[in-house]
């Protein structure tokens, strides 16, 4: 799943259970019953699970592109200091002694 397709799953998924919510909310008040209430609430649920948790193909229209092995030597990544890396790691009191 790419990035565009988390934030469409994000979406997805908030809009489902809001609109599962309302429904069963709604269907609950009418029939006056809670159990039918949480049954329609269980279903939506699983609905938005069976939408969102696969990884479906429109999950994946704007793929990563990857470097490839030979391209990535030729890139080192840049080495983090032992000096740089430890001057930020210490931890300040909030009491003045």
């Amino acid at each position: 799943m790419d990035w565009q397709g988390q934030k469409l799953a994000e979406m997805l998924m908030q809009v489902l259970l809001v609109a599962s919510a309302v429904a069963a909310f709604l269907a609950g008040y009418v029939r006056g019953d809670f159990q039918l209430m949480l049954l329609v609430y269980a279903g939506g649920v699983v609905l938005t699970a069976l939408v969102t948790v696969p990884n479906w193909p429109f999950f994946n229209r704007n793929p990563l592109k990857w470097l490839d092995a030979a391209e990535a030597e030729r890139h080192p990544r840049p080495q983090v200091s032992a000096a740089g890396a430890g001057a930020g790691s210490k931890k300040k009191s909030g009491k003045n002694k």
